[in-house]
């Protein structure tokens, strides 16, 4: 059984930080767990950046189908940890053994669908216009276009998703498939689970010969460490997960760089939740019963948790109100991630509470769990909504707002209002297609996702997949953190003219010897 060392992986080697101590914490229990971990700082930042720096030629020349089984083979290896991952991961966030059972299926699931991507080679973007010598009047030169990784990347492990969104996650899983070797600072929520998986990670960088800064873990407390990582300047950009504060921040470090990077930044979503008047009408309490299971699902420690629900003052609204009230208030508190993050909540559903034009409709039963949250619900007209900025804001945890709006022109107005979000949802009937059509362009705006009769808690990894959307939601609207196009953050394009055959990659060469499908002079084929 592989053993929590409390160490650092820098390249191949274990470090033990020398920038004090730091513990993982049970939120269940409220103790802290063993072992003690060494924390680093910004020379063990700087030690794994160069060897990244170092191994990145090595590892994008490596062919596709290494690429490939490296990342196979991180996932043979996390399962090979089995119950022991799993028992860690729940003691560090208190979330549920199944729940974590299946976002270690989906940590999996991903690696191995990069993998199948990576060898697929359509994200290389392989594009020749061959040479015209006898064009008139001027010849076109022979030009031929790929893209290539963009160089080491950060990634910054999310508190909400120990193992989806942390060491192997996503942002690792689709920059090791771009090519890029990664330094991931690990989440101090979590600082055992992101051990074992970092030694799976490295032990699948050994085991597929591969330049040991390909990947590395460094762990430290506060701010500086991930600051230092991310104006290192072997850094060619950045994943991260978490709060508007966080995101923020990072992006001016980034910014302030004698080079500037992007930082791919997930940070606030309230995820507006529509429900239109004739599904209101033939389903509302049905509707509303749902919305609760996906508003508690986790304890509402998901990104895409529906934190404002907008209706039609009507004859059927009350009653949909009412049972989304009862519903919640059936819902027992349940233990936070952290103590900080239980805090947090607490006091910003406070804060809702004392909100201009707002009122509590329920809140769910107390349970006696340590740092836990209360579910909760308020409700509000459109008119105070919008005049009331702090409305808007998102409270990570269990809570939504209830808009009422006394028409469609208000509705309408308060799609246009709200910020950048993940997702946008509709609830419709046969006779809501007209008022879903009106709002429709604007969501299109507005959100990553658009979901029709469904709830947008649960993100499916696959080839269509948006996880992403306008600021706040994230710093960058055109790409994703989750399925295969999140791949295309990682990577840039370079044009060859008039190389010869001799230097062209081999995803550019005449014969094709990649069996790419490719577009020849303006035509898609694979030849």
């Amino acid at each position: 059984m592989m053993q929590i060392t409390g160490e650092m992986l820098i390249g191949g080697a274990s470090v033990r930080g020398t920038h004090g101590t730091m513990f993982a914490f049970d939120p269940a229990r409220g103790e802290p767990l063993e072992p003690p971990f060494g924390a680093g700082g910004a020379d063990d930042v700087d030690r794994a950046c160069r060897l990244a720096r170092a191994a990145f030629d090595a590892f994008r020349a490596a062919p596709l189908d290494v690429r490939a089984r490296f990342l196979e083979t991180i996932a043979e290896n996390i399962l090979a940890l089995g119950d022991a991952l799993i028992e860690r991961a729940h003691r560090e966030s208190a979330l549920p053994v199944a729940r974590l059972e299946g976002e270690r299926a989906r940590t999996v699931g991903q690696l191995r669908l990069f993998a199948a991507h990576v060898r697929d080679g359509r994200w290389l973007a392989a594009t020749i216009d061959p040479a015209q010598p006898e064009r008139k009047p001027l010849p076109r030169a022979d030009l031929r276009l790929q893209k290539i990784p963009v160089g080491p990347v950060a990634v910054f492990g999310a508190s909400n998703f120990p193992l989806a969104f942390s060491v192997a996650g996503g942002d690792t899983a689709s920059a090791f498939a771009a090519g890029c070797p990664v330094v991931v600072k690990a989440h101090p929520a979590h600082l055992g689970t992101s051990e074992l998986v970092g030694r799976a990670i490295e032990q699948a960088v050994r085991a597929c010969g591969l330049p040991e800064g390909t990947f590395s873990l460094v762990i430290g407390a506060g701010n500086a460490i991930g600051e230092a990582l991310v104006a290192h300047p072997a850094i060619r950009a950045v994943g991260f997960t978490g709060s508007r504060g966080g995101g923020l921040a990072l992006m001016n470090v980034a910014a302030k760089r004698r080079e500037p990077i992007p930082v791919y930044a997930e940070m606030s979503s309230i995820n507006p939740f529509f429900v239109l008047p004739g599904a209101l009408a033939k389903r509302g309490e049905a509707i509303a019963r749902g919305f609760v299971d996906s508003l508690t699902l986790g304890v509402g420690q998901f990104c895409t948790n529906p934190g404002l629900v907008v209706v039609l003052d009507g004859p059927d609204t009350q009653a949909f109100v009412d049972a989304a009230a009862q519903a919640l208030a059936q819902k027992g508190a349940q233990t936070m991630l952290t103590a900080g993050i239980a805090a947090a909540y607490a006091n910003g559903v406070a804060e809702r509470a004392t909100g201009a034009g707002v009122r509590a409709l329920a809140h769910g039963a107390e349970t006696g769990a340590k740092h836990a949250a209360r579910a909760a619900l308020f409700v509000t007209t459109q008119q105070a909504f919008v005049s009331n900025p702090p409305l808007e804001d998102e409270i990570f945890g269990p809570t939504s707002l209830i808009v009422t709006c006394r028409n469609v022109d208000e509705m309408i107005a308060l799609a246009e209002h709200v910020e950048g979000q993940l997702t946008a949802t509709l609830h419709i009937d046969a006779d809501d297609v007209a008022l879903a059509r009106r709002l429709l362009p604007t969501l299109e705006r507005k959100a990553g996702r658009i979901l029709a009769n469904g709830y947008p808690t649960g993100v499916e990894v696959s080839h269509a997949m948006v996880h992403g959307g306008p600021f706040p939601a994230t710093s960058d609207a055109r790409t994703t953190s989750v399925g295969t196009m999140a791949i295309e953050r990682f990577l840039r394009p370079v044009c060859y003219q008039d190389l010869p055959a001799a230097l062209l990659p081999d995803a550019l060469q005449d014969g094709n010897p990649l069996a790419l499908w490719r577009v020849w002079d303006g035509k898609l084929g694979n030849a």
